[in-house]
């Protein structure tokens, strides 16, 4: 089975409230350097991403090296979380891992941003069928497709990784869309802070 590498970004500047252009720090940026070290060898044919500017950077170096474009894919776009309150944002995390259909005012659910990542997810798999693939996206968004895959995978798992930053877990799914093999093969611990 081809891999699929799902990349969580590296770390970003909090700082810059809009999530589109939200950019990567400068420790962010030296460890894309080690995204490229780790992935170079992998034989990955493609590389995709969501539209934002730190899921973009995360794999830039990694597709200077491998001499391939980066494709991007709105559908891989982070959560958009709506009305919470930044000092509520673990209460808020919560409640939408607990029942995801939950979603604060102008927000999305956890189980729309699931839908939406895996839809994108399979349109790269039949796209390119056979060809191992680097998916650049965020947390809440990579979270909700391993818990599609993992019914398990939810509050805990996810503040395990909510200072990861890049945070790498290579799937193999199989010719029936279940997932057979799951290996977390880059895990950065960092410091996340929201202003």
């Amino acid at each position: 089975m081809p891999a699929i590498y799902l990349i969580r970004h590296a770390q970003s500047n909090p700082a810059i409230r809009d999530d589109r252009t939200r950019p990567l720090t400068a420790e962010g940026l030296r460890d894309t350097h080690l995204i490229t070290a780790c992935l170079r060898d992998r034989g990955i044919a493609r590389i995709l991403s969501s539209p934002y500017e730190r899921t973009i950077r995360t794999v830039t170096h990694l597709a200077e090296a491998l001499d391939l474009p980066i494709e991007t894919d709105e559908d891989f776009r982070e959560r958009e979380a709506g009305g919470w309150h930044g000092d509520r944002f673990l209460d808020f995390v919560r409640s939408q891992w607990q029942d995801l259909d939950y979603t604060a005012p102008g927000g999305e659910s956890l189980r729309q941003v699931q839908k939406r990542n895996m839809a994108a997810l399979r349109r790269a798999m039949e796209k390119y069928p056979g060809e191992p693939l680097a998916i650049a996206t965020h947390g809440t968004a990579m979270g909700t497709i391993l818990n599609h895959f993992d019914p398990q995978w939810g509050y805990q798992s996810f503040l395990r990784i909510l200072d990861v930053m890049p945070y790498i877990v290579r799937l193999e799914i199989d010719t029936e869309g279940r997932c057979i093999a799951r290996e977390e093969i880059l895990m950065m611990q960092k410091q996340w802070r929201r202003p």
